[in-house]
């Protein structure tokens, strides 16, 4: 087994799909394999990931009697997204660990592009503001349909946020924004069944790993 050391680069993975898709489980064990290996990784989420961003998540999260417009909502993800990257991801990379993200700014294209309507161009500029220069390694982005995802979702029994209380239309427009995304960067996107069984969908991201496991082996 080999340890991160500055000279490696660190390997930056995130994950995505809409709510209910497996997405925490799935960084959960793929975490535990990586470091099974001797690779020093960083699973964080957002927003949040940093108790600064965790604050901000709060906002963006809570239901309320006062509307959030959203553009208020795209610029509170992407202020917790800014802290993230340079107190966490950044520094992480540049010690050569892994990041497992759970979603980052593919989810605003998605749910901010493709579910509330903002303009992506305007989007991806507020990522170059964000994170210049940062692109994930990998993707994994795990699809559902909409309906599906939402009864697990809702199942969970924890009281959900206000995304849970979308109608269904608002995340069958996050999946096809997705997919597209995906279809628009079909090297770094890795597309993942989410219907299959966390066993399987495991074993299909770990095998996407595959590629970027055996570069920082001969590094």
């Amino acid at each position: 087994m080999t340890t991160a050391h500055p000279s490696q680069r660190g390997r930056f993975i995130t994950l995505e799909g809409i709510e209910g898709s497996g997405k925490s489980t799935l960084a959960r064990e793929l975490a535990g394999r990586l470091r099974a290996q001797g690779l020093t990784v960083q699973a964080t989420r957002e927003p949040g990931g940093t108790p600064l961003a965790e604050s901000i998540r709060g906002l963006v999260l809570a239901r309320g009697e006062e509307p959030m417009p959203p553009s208020a909502e795209l610029l509170l993800m992407f202020a917790a997204r800014a802290v993230h990257v340079e107190n966490l991801i950044r520094p992480a990379l540049a010690r050569g660990e892994w990041v497992l993200c759970d979603r980052f700014t593919d989810a605003s294209l998605a749910y901010q592009g493709g579910g509330r309507g903002i303009d992506v161009t305007q989007i991806r500029a507020l990522s170059e503001v964000a994170h210049p220069g940062l692109t994930p390694d990998l993707t994994l982005l795990l699809d559902l349909e909409p309906a599906v995802g939402l009864h697990r979702a809702r199942g969970r029994g924890d009281g959900g946020d206000r995304f849970e209380d979308e109608a269904l239309a608002f995340f069958d427009r996050v999946r096809r924004g997705y997919l597209q995304l995906a279809q628009a960067e079909p090297t770094r996107f890795q597309v993942l069944d989410g219907q299959l069984p966390a066993a399987g969908v495991l074993e299909l991201a770990w095998a996407a790993l595959a590629p970027l496991r055996t570069e920082s082996a001969h590094e």
